[in-house]
């Protein structure tokens, strides 16, 4: 508890207050990854392996965007960094233990708090383009949408609680999830995109007790590689049970 507290502290001051409300998740984020280290390594090694695939087939490696960078160890930054002149690092909360790391590639690495889940942009009735930001980035080869899509439904429906009763469409967590496939989908360069799909709660005989779609009905096109990854191992949460997430990782251009 002491080392989140620090992680907290020292991330609260470097966080815009708008997003300071957010900083407890990824600090909690945080430790369970600490935590579940070795069962969360092959799902790591799968989504950098992937985006490293796809970072093989450009001709030109100016500039590179990570989409939900997070605690960065589902990214490969020692090798994008190396590679491109640029990456750009983009979520709400870029954690003190995360910006400690980065001196090594302070030269190439640029940090980005931003909103990326459209939500103001659907509730003040405007045209629904959250990534519409990427387009003023200049010389953009390389997009990656690092584990972000199911968060944008898990964050918004938390959102949609906080408000009154019919204040969003009823159709917003799909519609702002299509809305990030679609930004990708319609970038120039090229992108890909890696991303749990549903989760399983499964007992120690095998037993299936709860299974949910993160994406709400909508697919991902162009799947190229899916695993499984066990968000919550036996002995985290309970010893009777463990929370296996779906994964699938999409050449979207």
């Amino acid at each position: 508890m002491i080392l989140e507290a620090i992680n907290y502290a020292a991330t609260y001051r470097k966080t815009p207050p708008e997003f300071r409300p957010y900083i407890r998740y990824s600090v909690n984020l945080w430790a369970r990854a600490n935590r579940c280290g070795k069962a969360w390594a092959e799902h790591e090694e799968n989504s950098q392996r992937f985006i490293l695939t796809a970072a093989a087939k450009l001709r030109q490696r100016r500039t590179a965007v990570v989409l939900g960078s997070g605690l960065l160890r589902d990214v490969p930054l020692k090798q994008l960094a190396a590679a491109f002149d640029t990456v750009v690092l983009v979520d709400l909360v870029h954690l003190a233990s995360v910006r400690a790391g980065l001196w090594r590639h302070a030269r190439s690495t640029v940090l980005s708090s931003r909103d990326l889940s459209g939500y103001d942009q659907l509730q003040a009735g405007q045209l629904l383009e959250p990534l519409s930001f990427l387009r003023q980035v200049p010389y953009l080869d390389f997009v990656i949408s690092a584990n972000l899509l199911s968060q944008i439904g898990t964050g918004v429906r938390k959102r949609i609680e906080k408000e009154p009763a019919n204040a969003m469409p009823k159709d917003t967590l799909p519609r702002l999830i299509h809305a990030h496939i679609d930004g990708l989908s319609g970038l120039p360069c090229k992108a890909c995109l890696v991303t749990d799909t549903a989760f399983e709660v499964i007992d120690k005989n095998g037993a299936l007790h709860q299974k949910e779609d993160l994406l709400h009905g909508v697919t991902v096109p162009k799947i190229a590689r899916e695993w499984d990854w066990p968000v919550v191992p036996f002995g985290e949460e309970s010893r009777d049970y463990q929370i296996i997430h779906k994964v699938i990782a999409s050449d979207l251009t």
